[in-house]
């Protein structure tokens, strides 16, 4: 395979070859050995490539509505376009953040896995978690890269089913041609159970992978391939790591919300490529979302604003949190997203009465002790059901909505078509209404034109 269309895929890897030259240029100063196990260390404290997932699934989600024209006339071309569900969000000069940026990880994970295990100066113990981190880094860049570009998991199809080009050595000549989705989920799982029992339980950072990390995304991972037991097991096994919720009482009258890197709630902090933090890419919730959260939740008070904070023009709320961090969203498995794992567990396996438990356990830090009221057995929907609401209020605008759609939508009880109505005339997207069928293939996110171009064995997955 021809070096250039290897590059192509890996556009950030390029520009990390290019860094690579000048370390290497360092080493004949007798300063840095490439070699060197605690060099490793170096590329994985990297959180500018090692910390980013997506950004786009919070713009195709139901999660988010672009209803006033003045926005819809000011977004960027892509953002048009994936809003509408178009068969192209990027043209053929266009990067695409969510492809790059997932792959970039990747390569930085396939180098220290080739090359750690034959450096110099480290303890077996040091090379392992080096190695066992770089494989929680690789595990987490395939989840995004599947649930984006790949169709949803089904364990009937998911052998057949193309996701993406697994990658699982530096070489710039790999071959690129789109494995199974099974063959990638099962690359995930290997990952993940080999470098748990190598991590430590406690880490410097949550942008460092620990033990609780590889369990929770273990739990994501089977929550996605409807493996129930093993994902509450995975999800238990965190939170008997890691369990302390942030109680938005606290900051409900302005105390300073915690920082990201101390954030008691985040097992493994990634973060959202891009953020939606200003006019006009502000994320304007659908009146479904409002409707569910309701005005006393905490969650409303907090991390929605009206949209009129931003732009006159604007109407409605927005998704806040990221105003009142001055930080990216946070994607990675949180202490909160391993209760809703469980509890989703629960109700599944026949136990609705723990399942509420288990919401109620978040939820009572989530209001006001006067507007605070525990879900009970009595209430009209079905515990599964009450879950999957706790889960959208609890998640909302952090990328899981959008891969619960896809999921959920194999299920007749919970499939839903959605409908969006563009206003603005542009050249990106024609002004109408654009409809999404549950199980359509503008369900999976186009694989970028640019890699397609430049290698021919990734193939279309429209």
């Amino acid at each position: 395979m021809p070096l250039l269309r290897s590059l192509a895929l890996l556009a950030p890897a390029a520009l990390l070859l290019a860094g690579c030259q000048k370390y290497v240029d360092i080493k004949t100063q007798g300063t840095l050995v490439p070699s060197e196990t605690s060099n490793y260390r170096l590329l994985l404290n990297n959180t500018g490539v090692l910390e980013r997932s997506v950004s786009v699934p919070d713009i195709t989600s139901d999660d988010v509505e672009l209803a006033d024209l003045a926005q819809q006339r000011a977004v960027p071309n892509y953002v048009a376009r994936a809003y509408a569900w178009q068969p192209a969000f990027y043209d053929g000069t266009e990067a695409d953040q969510d492809w790059d940026g997932p792959y970039a990880t990747i390569f930085y994970a396939n180098t220290v896995a080739a090359e750690v295990p034959s450096s110099t100066g480290g303890t077996d113990a040091t090379k392992q978690q080096l190695l066992a981190e770089a494989q929680v880094h690789r595990a987490a860049a395939y989840l995004a890269l599947v649930n984006c570009y790949a169709k949803a998991y089904n364990s009937g199809t998911a052998a057949a089913d193309l996701g993406v080009p697994l990658l699982l050595t530096p070489a710039v000549n790999a071959d690129l041609t789109r494995q199974s989705v099974q063959t990638v989920y099962s690359q995930i799982v290997q990952d993940l159970q080999a470098a748990a029992p190598n991590l430590p339980t406690t880490v410097p950072f949550n942008t460092q992978p620990g033990r609780a990390a590889a369990y929770a995304l273990l739990a994501r991972t089977y929550l996605l391939t409807g493996d129930y037991g093993l994902a509450r097991q995975n999800a238990e096994a965190a939170l008997a790591i890691q369990s302390t919720l942030v109680d938005l009482n606290s900051y409900a009258s302005g105390a300073t919300y915690p920082r990201r890197i101390n954030d008691p709630e985040i097992i493994l902090s990634k973060v959202a490529n891009t953020q939606f933090i200003a006019a006009p890419t502000v994320l304007r919730l659908s009146p479904s979302l409002l409707t569910l959260l309701g005005t006393t939740d905490l969650r409303y008070t907090l991390f929605t604003r009206a949209a009129t904070t931003v732009s006159t023009s604007y109407t409605g709320r927005i998704f806040a949190k990221e105003l009142l961090t001055g930080e990216p969203r946070n994607l990675g498995p949180s202490v909160p997203e391993m209760l809703l794992i469980k509890a989703e567990c629960q109700a599944r396996q026949n136990d609705g009465a723990g399942a509420l438990t288990t919401l109620n356990a978040l939820r009572v830090k989530r209001f006001r002790a006067a507007n605070y009221v525990p879900l009970t057995t009595a209430n009209a929907r079905t515990p599964l059901q009450l879950v999957l609401d706790e889960r959208r209020r609890e998640l909302f605008c952090r990328g899981f909505r959008w891969f619960d759609q896809k999921r959920l939508n194999q299920d007749a009880a919970f499939a839903q078509t959605q409908t969006r109505t563009w206003q603005a005339t542009t050249s990106v997207v024609p002004a109408g209404t654009y409809t999404l069928a549950p199980g359509a293939n503008r369900y999976l996110f186009p694989i970028p034109p640019i890699p397609q171009r430049l290698n021919p064995e990734i193939v279309s997955n429209l």
